[in-house]
């Protein structure tokens, strides 16, 4: 569902990472790095938003290189900043992701922003919201289509308590058939979901 081939890269003469190679199968997996390793970067090339200096990614056996919008189309992705449509309201946004991935914003997406308190804030600019609400948006952006893979980054951050508890849920249930892969630092969100984790150092070789 996920494969990584030989990805590297660079910012300047600061290496971030070289030769990441790694196939992931269903399941819950977390990246337990520290802050500043590669993890945030790594999640942008996964998701497709920043390029890799070489290497592939692969999703649902579609390239990233080489078919980049239907590689996207397979994935969801919760960034660290979710604050990057202030204008669009949470629903705009979330027909538009719809768009985006060929399908419509149906009762699965909604019903999972009901779920997470989210339903009263949906009219609202994403400018208007609490860093936690904006993160929900995301969040229930990736009920839309049946993504095969989820990265998200940070995907705690902000929430309240029940949110999180919701959260758990959903990435146990979405582990089951797919790719869960995300970076966190919230201890009990990895115990809840049952997170495998996993550090870039395996990555290598």
């Amino acid at each position: 569902m996920l494969r990584i081939e030989n990805l590297s890269k660079r910012y300047g003469d600061h290496l971030v990472f070289q030769g990441l190679n790694y196939t992931f199968s269903p399941g819950c997996v977390v990246l337990s790095d520290e802050d500043n390793t590669g993890k945030s970067t790594l999640l942008n090339i996964l998701a497709g938003v920043m390029a890799a200096d070489s290497g592939d990614v692969w999703v649902n056996g579609h390239s990233m290189a080489c078919a980049p919008q239907v590689a996207k189309a397979a994935l969801a992705y919760v960034p660290d900043n979710c604050l990057a449509f202030p204008q669009q309201t949470g629903r705009e946004w979330l027909q538009q992701a719809a768009r985006e991935k060929n399908t419509q914003l149906d009762e699965t997406a909604l019903g999972l922003a009901d779920k997470l308190g989210l339903a009263e804030h949906l009219d609202k600019r994403f400018e208007q919201m609490s860093t936690g609400t904006r993160r929900k948006v995301f969040l229930a952006a990736c009920a839309l289509g049946r993504p095969a893979v989820i990265l998200a980054d940070g995907p705690s951050n902000g929430l309240d308590t029940p949110a999180r508890a919701i959260l758990a849920e959903q990435f146990r249930v979405w582990a089951q058939d797919r790719v869960v892969l995300f970076a966190s630092h919230d201890a009990q969100l990895v115990e809840a979901c049952g997170a495998k984790p996993l550090s870039l150092d395996a990555l290598r070789g």
